[in-house]
């Protein structure tokens, strides 16, 4: 139980397989892609725990080739606010695990001066929504451990 919270992936080659397949697939999705593929909209490729982390990660961490992250400073409005309600919806998704509480907080740090601007600029307040997004996050984790802890000592009996 606790595995798919802390969000360990089983070791073998074709988990492996899989798994480098879907981080491919995510890298090569635009944001309204990675928002259907979160939500579940995506007949082809059902969300797991795995792909819920990779979709975050993948617009923290810096592009190879470009050295720059997913959302810049100078991109329009538009995919900065789709950036950041992506990041709130997966924050209240069900399958949420330990490494992506850990990748928001870093999503938050990482676009901090974006938020911030782009706070000031529309009089938005994702900052305050992104933390308090988090915060709920770790609250749920913590319900998903005290339900399955009940439901395994009912299991004992």
């Amino acid at each position: 139980m606790f595995k798919r919270i802390l969000g360990r992936k089983s070791a073998g080659s074709t988990d492996d397989k899989n798994y480098s397949e879907l981080v491919q697939k995510i890298e090569k999705m635009d944001l309204t892609e990675k928002k259907a593929y979160v939500n579940n909209r995506i007949s082809s490729m059902p969300i797991t725990r795995d792909g819920l982390a990779e979709v975050l990660n993948s617009l923290i961490k810096l592009d190879k080739k470009t050295n720059q992250r997913y959302l810049k400073i100078d991109d329009h409005d538009g995919k900065i606010k789709k950036g950041f309600d992506l990041a709130i919806t997966i924050s209240t998704h069900n399958l949420i695990t330990f490494p992506v509480i850990k990748a928001l907080q870093e999503f938050e740090n990482v676009y901090k001066d974006i938020i911030e601007k782009f706070d000031n600029d529309n009089k938005q307040t994702y900052k305050g929504k992104l933390k308090k997004a988090t915060q709920n996050a770790v609250v749920t984790i913590g319900v998903i451990a005290d339900i399955h802890n009940a439901s395994d000592l009912l299991q004992m009996k």
